[in-house]
């Protein structure tokens, strides 16, 4: 596969190394500020984590060509290899809604393929544009108990201001949608609990807004809960 390739004009899609490792920090910190915006938690990473990823040639990093970074995103392994997931999907503010995500997406799908061709390639997220971006690449939604049963894998969403419903379910339900793609040597082990209905993006897109509205109205109760607490009452 090509370690490279150019977006456009101004933009460069590769396989991150040692000369990317300065990004790190910032990169991390944009994780953190892109999740409290969104209202979600993320799985915590730090700038010497990126670099590792970095250094092993398991990460993705779009630049400008002015020496800017554009976007990121890596790949980890569970279950000895038997599932790969590529995590921490990052764009910078300035560049979003611009097809860079998309870009890095399939340049972390095609590095996952190429270094695990047997492996089922994973992800949760509660972002319709990311389903999408799934779906076209060949991932389907699966119910959460196909996922990775490792507790590393699941201690990434402990960050997560949902995570007591992850918890209060036994991991079998929460606002994210679980989904994978099954590479054609294990076609035969496809999960029979993949939601064929979910396949239609207008369905994703009524997913979505249900999750939206359970999270909107947690959010309420909580805010509600803690003026309630600080308010003095006659």
């Amino acid at each position: 596969m090509k370690n490279s390739e150019k977006f456009g004009h101004q933009f460069i899609v590769q396989i991150a190394n040692e000369d990317h490792l300065h990004y790190a920090e910032t990169i991390c910190a944009e994780m953190e500020e892109s999740a409290k915006k969104r209202g979600t938690g993320i799985a915590k990473r730090s700038p010497v984590y990126l670099m590792e990823k970095m250094v092993e040639g398991k990460a993705i990093i779009a630049t400008h060509t002015n020496g800017d970074w554009v976007g990121f995103c890596y790949i980890e392994t569970w279950e000895h290899g038997k599932f790969v997931a590529n995590s921490g999907l990052i764009v910078h503010p300035d560049f979003r809604q611009s097809g860079v995500a998309k870009a890095i997406k399939r340049k972390a799908f095609e590095l996952s393929r190429h270094k695990y061709p047997d492996a089922k390639i994973i992800g949760i997220t509660t972002s319709l544009a990311v389903m999408k971006i799934n779906s076209d690449l060949g991932y389907e939604p699966v119910t959460f108990n196909e996922l990775p049963v490792e507790e590393g894998f699941w201690k990434g969403c402990a960050s997560c201001v949902n995570y007591d419903i992850l918890t209060r379910t036994n991991r079998k339900n929460c606002l994210c949608t679980g989904m994978m793609y099954v590479p054609p040597s294990k076609k035969e082990e496809k999960p029979k609990g993949t939601w064929d209905f979910l396949k239609e993006s207008a369905l994703y897109e009524r997913l979505l807004r249900i999750k939206q509205k359970v999270m909107l109205r947690k959010n309420e109760s909580k805010n509600s809960k803690k003026q309630s607490e600080t308010v003095p009452v006659d």
